[in-house]
């Protein structure tokens, strides 16, 4: 299990993230930190999530509340996309 996962700190080191900038995501409930023994490790599939709002953070200076509000109304959006597929779907039934 350990191979499929991103050593926190590791990945710290090979980027320009500050740790206390991954700390605040797990607080604010943006990503899920993994605790094994000593060492914190993320999910390879939050790793994307992480390197957006990397972005958003140090290169639009986006605070975490902000990236919160923009991660909730993408989230909306696209299950607003998802209904619409779905609704058009049944209307094509009736076509």
């Amino acid at each position: 299990m350990k191979t499929d996962l991103i050593v926190i700190d590791e990945y710290i080191q090979h980027t320009d993230i500050e740790p206390t900038f991954i700390q605040l995501l797990e607080e604010n409930g943006l990503i899920h930190i993994r605790q094994i023994e000593n060492e914190r490790f993320l999910d390879p599939d939050e790793l994307i999530e992480v390197e957006r709002y990397a972005r958003m953070y140090y290169d639009l200076s986006i605070n975490i509340e902000g990236i919160d509000a923009i991660r909730h109304l993408l989230n909306r959006i696209k299950g607003l996309q998802n209904e619409m597929r779905s609704l058009r779907s049944r209307l094509r039934l009736f076509e």
